[in-house]
């Protein structure tokens, strides 16, 4: 193990240090360091955001990358539609924690809302809170007959035949 002087305030550290005991940078004794990760723009740019925005990882800084575009897509995004693990939708979102208008997630938080667990006005879940929820313990009949008929809906687009029942 050599010591080395850390690109971002000059005093001496170990060539192995992740980060700098002194000030904090990220692999101080790399001469520069870009961060890890993607981040990475994709089409024309809509209101001053890009239509597709992937980001993961950690930027020059050490800071998280947030995706942030009309399609966000990352550890944590936010955007009209966000495909992340954490991540906020103006219209809809996928992931792990979701907060959208339509949310699919393990922890789903919104308007339409299908995961685990919900919050929300409409929801489809193992247990949630929601005005008109679908769950293991409640079946509110307002809840099934919409998630059914946006089930039979779904099929239709994709050009599958729904069951016979038909409830």
């Amino acid at each position: 193990m050599a010591l080395n002087k850390c690109r971002e305030c000059g005093r001496d550290i170990s060539d192995q240090a992740m980060a700098c005991p002194h000030c904090g940078a990220p692999f101080p004794a790399r001469a520069d360091w870009m961060g890890w990760g993607v981040d990475k723009e994709l089409g024309p740019r809509i209101f001053g955001y890009p239509f597709v925005h992937i980001a993961f990882g950690r930027d020059a800084r050490g800071r998280l990358r947030v995706a942030k575009g009309v399609i966000a897509i990352g550890q944590f995004a936010i955007g009209g539609i966000s495909i992340a693990q954490f991540g906020v939708g103006l219209i809809g979102g996928i992931g792990q924690m979701i907060l959208a208008p339509l949310a699919l997630a393990q922890l789903a938080a919104g308007y339409i809302t299908v995961g685990q667990i919900v919050i929300g006005y409409m929801g489809l879940a193992q247990a949630g809170l929601a005005v008109h929820l679908w769950s293991m313990h409640r079946a509110d009949p307002e809840a099934v007959r919409f998630f059914k008929e946006l089930f039979y809906t779904i099929l239709q687009l994709i050009g599958q035949k729904p069951p016979a029942e038909r409830v």
